[in-house]
């Protein structure tokens, strides 16, 4: 079955470029990429050129792409999905699935869902629970919309590990943002924690009083840890922690403290 399967991907970064060669690499007919910035005259051409090597074709536009695909992936920036889902309702066919795979509010996702099956496509979140650099397709995805199941039964076969868990768009990317609201709440901390208490010669205190408080985890340990997570990653989970914050905004609370995990996680990021 997966010989028979062509896909798209609409943004080339760096999942984009993960899931492409992987995919090609566990038996996809073809993979069709588009991205804004193959056009760039300094990020173009490397980009062109890893598409090239690993057997992926280059379109000229996001419909081109999708053109012969059975299913168009979105692979792009929050701030973009909107967008990327209107621009597809205009070129995508009946039968078609959208797989929009972004970190975006559960009220982003149901607009762009309305747009796709305005155009007679099927929509499905992906709402991806885990950094895709390491397990590549195989993160694991939670899957949302009607299609679900029909997207997993299809990408499953090519590495994925995509769990429908709603028919409903938007609350696989509530399940994802509830929870990050957690982790990326709890690596400000420890950032914050442990720059303070170097700042201060009190490590090995601090460190001591929270082992005692909860003895199954090892705090210094988790402060290295997430600080390491932060630093590579902070641009980016703030992002995703802004798609929090209007998440919790859309409900009528107060997304004060989602954006401050965000601010952190900006704050902390190595953007050398």
């Amino acid at each position: 079955m997966t010989q028979t399967v062509s896909l798209a991907l609409i943004g080339f970064g760096e999942v984009g470029k993960i899931f492409a060669r992987e995919f090609l690499a566990t038996g996809a007919a073809s993979v069709a990429v588009y991205d804004l910035l193959l056009d760039d005259p300094v990020k173009g051409p490397p980009m062109r050129a890893f598409a090239a090597q690993i057997g992926a074709r280059t379109a000229a536009s996001a419909a081109e792409a999708a053109r012969d695909a059975r299913i168009v992936i979105s692979a792009v920036t929050a701030s973009s999905v909107l967008n990327v889902a209107k621009d597809a309702a205009g070129y995508l066919h009946q039968g078609q699935i959208f797989f929009d795979i972004n970190s975006a509010s559960p009220v982003t996702k149901k607009a762009a869902a309305a747009l796709v099956t305005a155009a007679h496509a099927k929509y499905v979140e992906g709402a991806v629970m885990a950094p895709v650099p390491g397990p590549g397709v195989k993160v694991p995805i939670l899957g949302g919309g009607p299609a679900a199941a029909e997207a997993a039964s299809i990408l499953n076969p090519l590495g994925m590990k995509i769990e429908p868990v709603t028919t409903e768009p938007g609350r696989a990317s509530a399940m994802k943002l509830c929870r990050s609201i957690v982790i990326k709440g709890l690596e400000a901390i420890m950032v914050d924690c442990a720059a303070a208490a170097k700042a201060w010669g009190v490590e090995d205190e601090v460190f001591a009083s929270l082992d005692a408080s909860y003895p199954a985890i090892d705090f210094r340990q988790l402060a290295e840890t997430m600080g390491g997570r932060v630093r590579q990653h902070g641009v980016r989970r703030a992002a995703e922690m802004r798609e929090a914050a209007a998440m919790v905004a859309d409900l009528g609370m107060n997304p004060g403290l989602a954006a401050a995990i965000a601010d952190a996680q900006e704050r902390g990021a190595d953007k050398t």
